[in-house]
């Protein structure tokens, strides 16, 4: 075998085709690979901008293998390992060719349509630089093509969306001298190691090698062998001393976490930890010589593990005010404020700083996050920002107004820290409870029950409590008659529902969901009148809830977040190019599957406004892409739909069919592929869907399921009743649990165990909600765990779920969660039945392919 340092651009230069072959799984990179290698580019691109030296970045090996060479001459290479790497860099620059040739610069998309992603004078399969494996091959060379079916469902269309709008997003602060950028990172500057097995090698079995090797020494592990070979007669004694306790104290995980922090703190705000080692080596070989500097370093470092240890659990801080802020920031969870903390608890240990110092600086920093979190701005760059944050601050600065100045630098974009208008508007229009994290949403509204006061605090590690919607996320029809009276012209009371249901103004916290449930206000005025939650009193006190008084309480909310989470420094005005709804919307457009279609009901709730300003929007910049996918509420093309300037892409529903998107004989647009509001949210990474508990208690789970069969049967009719019950009963003869979410709507989820170690992880195909009578197939769940994140078989759960009369799945849904009616229980119970027993095989025969190690024998 060869092994050689190399570019993707050298990888792929000349006439060539990379074939993956069949015994390798599917392209299974999702947002989390997609979005880490992304960050290391844009790094790199504003190195090249700022004209810093260029380091590269190395992305890993590629093992090929040599196939046969073409009658005209052209080598053919098997992709041993590497295929992800190899896939996601095409599909990347497939995305570059496309925004290119939106932007009208056609002979820069034709030169990386030639030279990296075809072989220009070849045909058939021979056409394609990149041959993934048969079940992946249609969606990229869809992809490739540029046909109507680019950017489909499935991970391989995923990612050339996900490519798209990050290049969509970049290009609208950077302009075409940053998406040229991009193309020289994306070309030159992320390095390969290209390794060549020669002829007669068994490239199956270098295959099996690769993918079963032991587990490999961490970045803190190349650290401690390095620090140890350069203390000879003292490393011992150290090691015993320091080291080894601090080892113990942290665990492998977090004392990775701490060498990192380590480099950030004293500076190098560019630190990644996936080259610790690396930047760690580079700062201490200068005292390699010297024992008693580096036994100094090691010294250091182990009183900077103890202060680490405060921010990750802050009850050992023993400042009372600086510990009440620790543990709201670990509450909110991630790592953004480590770096800023700990150089914090540095500084108040030197001496440098007080505790209290150190508790508004904090403050400062849990108001940037809370606030950019209200008003709907991207989390992207907010590490970058408290990375930045410590080589900024001078020792002899207040670090509370060092901070504060530092976040209220004007900045545009990912950047900005709102102030008091743009949280109040946000407040009021926005859907609060697909922002974020679910901790963080309860985080926020926790800060706010307790602003009130109250003579007896709540004990919040016994409460219980979760979110809870007064106006019901499935409203019964005394709701929708409520809204019915404030509807505004043209307005349907669905639309209203949806801009008011998930917003601050309609969300408490409560024990009691299970009973609150759809019910009318009235009821859950009695119920929320005896809560020892203030806000839930306040509530209850209302004579009605409609939109005047959810509009008023997040008026008198705003007050309180405004007051509790203190904003830029006076005079200091962000720069916003425009709302932020309009990026979100551009955002969620660019991650529409081809052949879906969404309204601009469903954006507008989104983004937190009304159809018709995304109607006029969509309308002044009708080249957006996607726009044409944006329907009337009964799913035909807008009147005043144009493209843009004077272009003509052809009829609109033309477009859609080719697309896949059926239509019927009235010209509207099947609603098995409308993507609703949810579906947009999840496809922007904001999943906010009901999960299961896989180890509820005893009793909850006999209270669950008595609550899941009274709205069974007060909801739906006998047939449909013992059609649920009987199914469920089967997949508890299968081996199948039965758990339940924790909303008013007790939700039922099938589960089956996967493996037998204690505390493993569950799966399940289905939620059953039974007062909306609807069925969720949960493939945005699947798709995220083994064996399903194999994309063969979901698409096999799809088509068997398909084969029942009254199931119609949308293949374009096939990484979303969609829905059937629950009356198909009534009349196709033996067919679900049949679809689950294959599940449940599904799963046991994975398990049973799980190494001892929980590898994967190659099976799957």
């Amino acid at each position: 075998m060869h092994a050689q340092e190399t570019t993707f651009k050298e990888l792929v230069q000349g006439e060539k085709q990379y074939q993956v072959p069949l015994y390798q799984r599917t392209y299974s990179w999702q947002r989390d690979e997609l979005r880490q290698l992304w960050d290391d580019v844009l790094e790199l691109v504003e190195d090249q901008l700022e004209g810093r030296p260029p380091t590269g970045h190395f992305l890993g090996s590629v093992v090929l293998a040599p196939g046969r060479i073409t009658a005209g001459g052209m080598q053919r290479w098997l992709v041993v390992d590497g295929q992800q790497r190899l896939t996601t860099l095409m599909l990347a620059f497939t995305a570059l060719r496309d925004r290119h040739r939106e932007r009208g610069a056609e002979q820069k998309a034709e030169r990386i349509h030639d030279l990296v992603l075809v072989n220009k004078y070849r045909s058939g399969d021979d056409h394609y630089r990149l041959l993934p494996t048969q079940a992946d091959r249609d969606a990229y060379t869809a992809c490739v093509e540029n046909s109507p079916r680019a950017g489909g469902p499935g991970n391989v269309g995923a990612a050339y969306r996900f490519f798209l709008g990050a290049l969509a997003e970049g290009e609208e602060g950077g302009g075409e001298a940053w998406t040229d950028t991009v193309e020289t990172v994306l070309s030159g500057l992320l390095t390969i190691v290209e390794i060549t097995a020669s002829e007669g090698d068994n490239v199956y079995r270098i295959f099996e090698s690769i993918n079963n090797t032991g587990v490999g020494l961490s970045q803190s592990d190349l650290l401690r062998n390095y620090l140890f070979m350069c203390l000879p007669t003292r490393g011992e004694a150290v090691y015993h001393s320091l080291w080894l306790p601090m080892q113990e104290r942290l665990g492998p995980a977090n004392l990775e976490l701490l060498v990192w922090l380590d480099l950030v703190v004293a500076g190098n705000s560019r630190a990644k930890q996936s080259e610790i080692y690396r930047d760690q080596k580079k700062r201490l070989e200068p005292l390699s010589g010297d024992e008693t500097a580096l036994e100094a370093e090691i010294a250091s470092l182990a009183r900077r593990a103890e202060r680490l240890m405060r921010v990750l659990e802050p009850r050992r801080e023993p400042d009372g005010e600086l510990r009440e802020v620790l543990e709201r920031l670990s509450r909110w969870g991630g790592q953004t404020h480590y770096p800023l903390a700990l150089h914090l608890l540095d500084r108040v240990d030197d001496g440098q700083a007080t505790p209290h110092q150190a508790a508004r600086a904090l403050t400062y920093a849990e108001s940037y996050m809370v606030r950019r979190l209200f008003t709907g701005h991207s989390t992207t760059g907010s590490n970058r920002v408290f990375m930045e944050m410590a080589r900024e601050m001078e020792k002899d600065d207040d670090p509370a107004e060092a901070v504060h100045r530092f976040l209220s630098k004007s900045r545009t974009g990912a950047r900005v820290w709102p102030g008091d208008d743009a949280v109040r508007e946000a407040i009021r229009t926005r859907p609060f409870y697909k922002a974020g994290r679910s901790n963080q949403r309860f985080q926020v509204l926790r800060r706010l029950e307790e602003s009130f006061g109250a003579s007896e605090p709540v004990d919040y590690a016994k409460a219980n409590l979760t979110v809870e919607h007064v106006l019901p996320q499935r409203p019964a029809h005394q709701w929708l008659d409520l809204l019915a009276e404030e509807t505004e012209d043209g307005q349907g009371t669905e639309e209203l529902h949806a801009l008011l249901v998930h917003t601050l103004g309609n969300l408490t916290l409560s024990a009691d969901n299970a009973k609150l449930s759809n019910h009318p206000f009235r009821r859950k005025q009695e119920i929320l009148d005896f809560s020892s939650l203030r806000m839930n009193q306040e509530i209850a006190g209302r004579e009605r809830w409609g939109r005047a008084e959810i509009l008023e309480r997040a008026a008198l909310l705003a007050d309180r977040a405004v007051r509790l989470w203190p904003g830029p420094v006076e005079g200091t005005v962000p720069v916003y190019d425009e709302w932020s709804g309009w990026q979100e919307l551009r955002a969620a457009l660019l991650a529409m599957p081809a052949g879906t279609w969404t309204t601009y009901g469903d954006v507008a709730a989104l983004v937190g406004t009304h159809a018709v300003p995304v109607g006029q929007h969509l309308a002044a910049r009708a080249g957006l892409h996607g726009a044409y996918r944006v329907l009337t509420a009964d799913g035909r093309v807008s009147s005043g739909f144009r493209w843009p300037g004077n272009q003509d892409f052809g009829d609109v529903r033309t477009r859609l069919e080719a697309e896949g998107v059926p239509f019927d004989d009235a010209g509207r647009a099947r609603r098995s592929h409308r993507l609703t509001t949810a579906d947009l949210a999840a496809l922007l990474g904001k999943d906010v869907a009901e999960e299961a508990d896989p180890s509820p208690r005893d009793e909850q789970q006999r209270s669950a399921a008595g609550r899941f069969d009274a709205q069974l049967r007060d909801n739906q009719t006998g047939e449909i009743v013992h059609g649920v019950l009987g199914a469920l009963r089967f997949w508890e003869q299968q081996g199948g649990h039965l758990a339940y979410g924790r909303a008013s709507e007790t939700s039922c989820f099938p589960t089956m165990p996967f493996g037998n170690a204690p505390g493993g992880r569950a799966l399940w195909p289905l939620a059953l909600y039974p007062v909306s009578g609807t069925v969720e197939v949960v493939f945005q769940y699947l798709k995220r765990r083994p064996p399903f994140d194999d994309e063969a078989l979901r698409r096999e759960l799809m088509s068997r779920l398909n084969a029942i009369e009254g199931i119609e799945l949308a293949e374009a849904k096939l990484d979303l969660r969609p829905s059937f009616a629950l009356e198909v229980f009534a009349a196709g119970g033996e067919d679900i039945c049949a679809v689950l027993e294959w599940f449940a095989h599904t799963v046991a025969l994975a398990a049973a392919h799980r190494t001892p190690e929980g590898g994967d024998s190659g099976v799957f």
